[in-house]
């Protein structure tokens, strides 16, 4: 039994002073790195998005006005 620990007991020793701070610091590298660049908005793809909302609310306000037309009483009848 104690020859297993004494065999058991360095490799622990040498993994947890060598390999898991190493394995901390690369992770949280890699997580700081992303939230970096997680944060910075991409032009393009503000503008796409942007477009799509005004397009959106196109629809909307087309669909509103046929919603007028048809029944008119409808925004009272949704409440």
């Amino acid at each position: 039994m104690t020859n297993v620990l004494g065999i058991l007991f360095v490799p622990a020793v040498l993994f947890m002073v060598i390999v898991a701070p190493l394995w901390l610091i690369f992770h949280y590298v890699t997580v700081w790195k992303t939230q970096r660049n997680a944060g910075r908005a991409d032009p393009s793809a503000v503008n796409t998005m942007w477009d799509t909302a005004r397009r959106l609310e196109d629809r909307v306000a087309a669909l509103e006005k046929l919603l007028d037309a048809e029944a008119p009483g409808w925004r009272s009848k949704a409440l």
